[in-house]
């Protein structure tokens, strides 16, 4: 039966071209965007996914650019400190010049100086956006952010790479032992094998003068003179002094006054003797072939040094005088290690955030690349359905163009 007033055939062509069209429209929007989901509406489930990565990349990017500042920050510290430990090793090759008899020290002295004033200039100088992480203004750790941690659970977390500074300054204020006044010539505070204090102890060939400390007090003083300026050998007079705090112990001075020795043996290459320690007592072997002359002398009312933070004890460093230049080599092997600790700890967090950015710069990537598998539109075959799906528009239309013209037919009847 034909109607004029329903047209299957026509409401047939009509529907299938509005799929088509729609279709159509769904790709060519792909085209366009790029995507095959560019909104909720096209899949939710896939746009949420998407669009949280996507606002994780933007996060990696700014957690990219705290790493780069940081990575510069740390980068000016260890190459100032890298500077400092050069400069305290030009100050120590002129302590261990100034050991020698004949140089004269005033001049090393005033040398010494200009290198304390250098290495200010570089610690002060040391800073990145004003941030100085070696000028000892503050002890606390820089972070830096380094990650965003998500949790299963959606919970995200910041992560930071935390950079220990180290206090290189030489603003903090030491001063020097002042030996005592008052002579204490009896064994009571140093006993040198049996043989009073101040008074000269001869030490044979091949023999080993043990020197005790006996007691300690606030301002008492010790004194080791070792002496070979009466045979051939290359040693002279040298001096070795400690003043006693109110925290030390008979171990403690023993030691103090150990290292001294050992610290001047080592640095003039001295091998005609040496030295070693067994709690309170020390021990000075002579392996010269010729005699030794070791002279313990104690004191008491003298004012113990002190010492300062970072590299401040740079401050009471004094080569004038014999005991002054000895015992600059055992301070300035302190200060060495503080600075080679500095430039060791500040390499470490570099590498560190380094290796952090290069991962940071992958993770992007990575992340990126999920992404973009998730949402982006397989050109390829929306090119093929776009020419497949234009081809069935042009159809459609005839269709519902030849299912139009059908009513036509029954004017026929009419004529």
């Amino acid at each position: 039966m034909s109607s004029i007033l329903t047209n299957n055939s026509a409401m047939v062509a009509l529907d299938t071209l509005r799929n088509i069209n729609k279709d159509l429209a769904s790709v060519q929007n792909q085209i366009s965007t790029g995507k095959s989901v560019s909104s909720a509406k096209d899949n939710a489930a896939i746009w949420a996914i998407s669009t949280v990565m996507s606002t994780d990349v933007e996060s990696f990017k700014q957690i990219s650019d705290s790493l780069n500042l940081g990575s510069s920050t740390v980068g000016v510290a260890r190459v100032a400190s890298e500077k400092v430990t050069e400069l305290l090793q030009d100050m120590k090759e002129l302590i261990v010049t100034a050991q020698g008899a004949n140089v004269d020290r005033t001049k090393i002295q005033t040398e010494i100086g200009e290198i304390r004033e250098n290495i200010a200039s570089v610690v002060g100088a040391a800073q990145f956006n004003g941030l100085n992480l070696v000028d000892g203004s503050s002890s606390a750790d820089m972070q830096i952010l380094s990650s965003l941690d998500r949790s299963s659970s959606g919970t995200v977390t910041a992560a930071f790479i935390d950079v220990a500074r180290h206090d290189l300054s030489i603003s903090n204020t030491a001063t020097g032992a002042t030996f005592g006044g008052t002579a204490v010539t009896d064994t009571s505070i140093i006993n040198n094998g049996g043989t009073n204090a101040g008074t000269a102890a001869t030490v044979a060939d091949a023999a080993t003068q043990n020197i005790t400390i006996a007691a300690v007090a606030d301002g008492n003083s010790y004194r080791i003179v070792l002496d070979d300026s009466a045979t051939t050998n290359s040693l002279g007079q040298r001096t070795f002094e400690y003043v006693a705090g109110t925290d030390d112990s008979v171990n403690s001075v023993a030691a103090n006054l150990a290292n001294q020795i050992s610290t001047f043996f080592a640095a003039t290459g001295e091998t005609n003797y040496s030295v070693s320690r067994s709690d309170d007592v020390i021990s000075i072997t002579n392996s010269s072939g010729a005699n030794l002359s070791v002279t313990a002398a104690s004191a008491t009312g003298g004012t113990a040094g002190t010492s300062a933070g970072g590299l401040g004890n740079v401050s009471s460093i004094d080569v004038t005088t014999d005991a002054g230049a000895t015992a600059a080599l055992t301070s300035i092997e302190s200060l060495l290690q503080t600075s080679i600790d500095a430039a060791a700890g500040f390499g470490s967090s570099q590498t560190r955030i380094e290796n952090q950015t290069d991962f940071v710069s992958s993770l992007i990537d990575s992340m990126t690349s999920g992404i973009g598998g998730l949402v982006d539109a397989d050109m390829e075959a929306a090119s093929a359905k776009l020419q497949a799906l234009q081809v069935q528009q042009q159809l459609g239309v005839q269709s519902l163009s030849i299912a139009n013209q059908a009513p036509q037919t029954l004017l026929s009847l009419f004529r």
